[in-house]
Order: structure tokens, then sequence, then C-alpha cells
């Protein structure tokens, strides 16, 4: 088969055609929903090395795969992030269409128009209050570089998209004030449920902020049309007949029927779920010398055997590695 019309199928009838890549499991944040209290990172020498990671990336794409994202940890904390993503633009003569990035942004103001200058096309900024006591008390730190990050981005002519995780007693009093400052901005916005991938036996159902409860707090102040739902995770919203709205709402509504995603963890392992309890540890056939080939065999035999999703085995997972590894 041709690279360039390559499909990478699942045995319930979902094609491949977006891959996330972890470029590290650090992170300078600490989120309450994503990282455990005191981290324990991977030696630097188990993560992909650039060439490592161009390898498999390139073989996703002749593949299938279209679009690639880049997360963490925080991707902007990898030191050979510019060489990285400049290699991956030769990507696009195989196939790739779209180089993506998820940050918190707190480290993007100096970097952010050399981002988009290497060919970054998108951005998603990880932004769970507008309230600085708020935001400090989820994620550790001060908003201040996360907002100056963002206006780097916009100045830098990049489009960005706000993700808001949303959990019952930290930020749902945020839910509007998020609103109103990324529509002031021109910022398309998607609030996140909150996820039972934290560490073991700190999920609790109850503190989900579900889809029908944002939708209730923004219709109480705006109008709010629902869209036509394409792959996308988000369930689409229109507000105020012009602002574009997105919720992920994995756990009140999982979207697993039409997932088309797949999750490199940055020592190479392939998680085809985000709620998989194991992963095929392609970065290990690589380093033990396998070819494209055997490591082209054992990815697409992980693809297919894909589980149905978090809606047929809802409820935390049981496994090591936590959202902070995972790339989300």
């Amino acid at each position: 088969m041709n690279a360039m019309n390559a499909q990478l199928p699942d045995q319930h009838g979902r094609i491949k055609r977006k891959l996330r890549i972890s470029l590290t499991d650090r992170c300078n944040f600490r989120c309450t929903y994503c990282m455990p209290e005191h981290p324990a990172w991977l030696p630097r020498a188990q993560l992909l090395s650039g060439p490592e990671l161009l390898r498999l990336a390139g073989l996703f794409v002749d593949q299938g795969i279209t679009q690639i994202r880049l997360t963490g940890g925080e991707p902007l904390l990898r030191p050979d992030l510019m060489a990285v993503v400049d290699q991956l633009q030769d990507l696009k003569s195989r196939g790739l269409k779209r180089i993506s990035m998820t940050t918190n942004a707190s480290r993007m103001a100096p970097v952010a128009s050399r981002l988009v200058q290497a060919g970054i096309d998108d951005f998603n900024v990880s932004l769970d209050a507008i309230d600085g006591d708020t935001f400090a008390r989820m994620t550790g730190r001060g908003i201040a570089p996360v907002l100056k990050g963002i206006a780097a981005l916009q100045d830098a002519g990049a489009p960005v998209k706000i993700n808001a995780v949303v959990v019952r007693g930290q930020n749902e009093h945020q839910v509007l004030p998020l609103l109103q400052w990324c529509m002031q901005r021109g910022l398309s916005l998607r609030y996140i449920e909150y996820m039972p991938l934290d560490a073991p036996g700190h999920w609790q159902r109850q503190n989900v902020v579900g889809e029908d409860d944002i939708l209730a707090a923004i219709g109480a102040a705006h109008t709010v049309e629902k869209l036509p739902r394409g792959p996308d995770p988000a369930s689409p919203y229109l507000v105020d007949g012009h602002f574009p709205m997105g919720i992920i709402s994995t756990v009140t509504h999982p979207f697993c029927a039409s997932c088309d995603r797949l999750r490199i963890t940055a020592t190479g392992e392939l998680y085809t779920c985000l709620f998989s309890r194991t992963g095929t540890p392609l970065g290990a056939s690589l380093r033990a010398g396998d070819d494209d080939p055997a490591i082209v065999h054992l990815l697409r035999r992980a693809v297919w055997n894909k589980e149905p999703g978090y809606a047929s085995t809802p409820g935390p997972v049981e496994r090591p590695l936590l959202m902070h590894a995972m790339g989300g």
C-alpha cells in the first residue's frame, strides 16, 4: 500500500489518523488532577532520543497518521524541542498534514514566534481558571507567565485553543469567567470533564462536573446551540450565535465510537487508548535493534486490538503510568 494512502484500522472499524507524542514526563506545574504530590521523573536515558522519536513518528505517518500533537509533561521542557519540530516537518512529504502542541504556556512567551515559524500549526493551552488564586491552588504556580505565553502565541498569529479541566469544589465557579475571557480575546475554548487518570484512589465520581452541569452554568447567561457531532472528542456548541465552544465529556457522554487517536509515551510505549492498562513497547523494540517492518507489525497489531474504550469499562485505571507521563 502506498504510504500516502495507508490506513490504520482497529477491529471496531475506527481508523487512526492522530498521534500524540509525549516529549517528556517532566512538568513544571503540579496540577491536582494530573500530578502526584511528589513525582518521580524517569531517568533521561530512558526517554526517546530525537532520532528515535522521529523514526517512530515516521513509521506511524507511513501507516496513515496525518496529525501529530506534541505533549508532555510539558513539551517546552524538552531541550532539543526546536530540532524535533524542525525535523518533523520532513514528514509532511510522507503524508503528515498537521503538527500541534499542547502546553501550559508558562515558558512560551520567549519562544512562541520561533515555534510558529518552525511549523507548529496550532496550540492547545491548559488554563483551568482565569482567577489567579484559583489557578495557583490547582497548579501550584502563578498565572501571569501563562497569560503572557497565550498573548505571545496570538501575537505570532498562531491558532490557540484553551483547555479547561473542571473539578467540583475547585474551579466550577470559573466556567463563566473563562468563557467570557476567551470570547473577549477570540480564543476557542474546550471544557474537559475530570477523568479518572490521576493517582490511584484519588479520583471520585462526585467531583466530576458533567457536560449538562457546564451547559446549565453557561445557559444562565448566554444562548447555547448544539452543533452536529464530528470525529473531534469535544461535543461542539455555538455560544451567542458566534463563539465556538466544546465539551469533552468522557465520563458522562463517552465518544469512544469515533476515536481516531493513539499515544506514544516519552519512553516509546504505544497506548491505543487513554484508559489502556498496558502499552506496547515500541521504543524497547527499536532499541533492541528490530527493523522497521518488525516495529510496524507490533504497532499495527496493537492498534487492531484496541479496546472499545472507556464506555465499555468506565472507572479508574489501575496502572503505574499517571496522566503526566501519558501525554493527555
